[in-house]
C-alpha cells in the first residue's frame, strides 16, 4: 500500500476497489453498465486538524459517496483523494 504522497489536514487517499462484473445470480456486467464503486482502501491519512483526530487509519475498507472525492493517477494507479468527512463508513 505504500503510496507516495501525504495529505494535509483532515484529508484521506482512497484506493477505489475494482467495480463489480457479476451480480449474484451470476450475470456477467458489461462495462458500460457498471456503476462507480463506492467502496475502496485507505491508502494515506492526514494528520488531521486541531480539534478533529482522525477516525480511519491505513488498510481501513470505507465506503463514500458516488460523487466524493477528486480523482488523482499517482504512479499508474487511480485514487481518490477527500475529506474524512465524505466518508460514511468503515466495514
Amino acid at each position: 500500500m505504500g503510496v507516495n504522497i501525504k495529505p494535509l489536514s483532515d484529508r484521506v487517499v482512497v484506493e477505489p476497489l475494482p467495480a463489480e462484473t457479476q451480480t449474484a445470480s451470476g450475470l456477467y456486467i458489461p462495462d458500460s453498465a457498471q456503476e462507480k464503486q463506492q467502496k475502496g482502501k485507505v491508502a494515506a491519512v492526514g494528520s488531521g486538524k486541531k480539534d478533529h483526530e482522525m477516525t480511519v487509519k491505513v488498510g481501513d475498507t470505507v465506503l463514500y459517496g458516488k460523487y466524493s472525492g477528486t480523482e488523482l493517477k499517482l504512479d499508474g494507479k487511480d485514487y481518490l483523494i477527500m475529506r474524512e468527512d465524505d466518508i460514511f463508513a468503515i466495514v
